[in-house]
């Protein structure tokens, strides 16, 4: 167990960047999953189960992947390319586990591939440019 633990820290950064950095990663998915479902028709509010249902398998892979993949390590602060190479693996890891977990019946929804293409695309629109940024700025400071 504890040598878990020790993979897990070498794998996070606990400091406030890294909340800030991970709730803006969450809300930018949180967008993508709102968008989607105001595109499709569904009341963020009235179907907030619906919407719900939807964001958890992305926010589970999301969880999964980008800790994987170091996405929240020191160096991904400090380096534009690393920021934006770890990003868009791990967008592209965690929306693979969600469109996975989306095909159970546990999660609403399905797996058609355009859906999987448009979450690729739609997911490193969202999230590359942000984490190039935040590195854009650790590299200045």
């Amino acid at each position: 167990m504890s040598s878990a633990v020790a993979s897990l820290r070498a794998r996070i950064t606990l400091s406030p960047r890294t909340l800030g950095v991970a709730l803006g990663d969450l809300l930018l998915i949180s967008l993508f999953v709102v968008l989607g479902e105001l595109q499709h028709g569904y009341d963020i509010v009235a179907d907030a189960p619906r919407v719900l249902g939807t964001a958890l398998p992305f926010f589970l892979g999301w969880a999964l992947v980008s800790v994987l993949v170091g996405a929240y390590t020191p160096v991904v602060h400090r380096s534009i390319g690393t920021a934006a190479g770890r990003t868009a693996v791990a967008w592209i890891g965690a929306a693979l586990v969600g469109q996975a977990l989306r095909t159970t019946s546990v999660f609403p929804g399905e797996s058609p591939i355009p859906f999987v293409l448009v979450s690729l695309g739609v997911g490193l629109a969202l999230l590359v440019p942000w984490r190039a940024a935040v590195a854009y700025v650790g590299t200045r400071g």
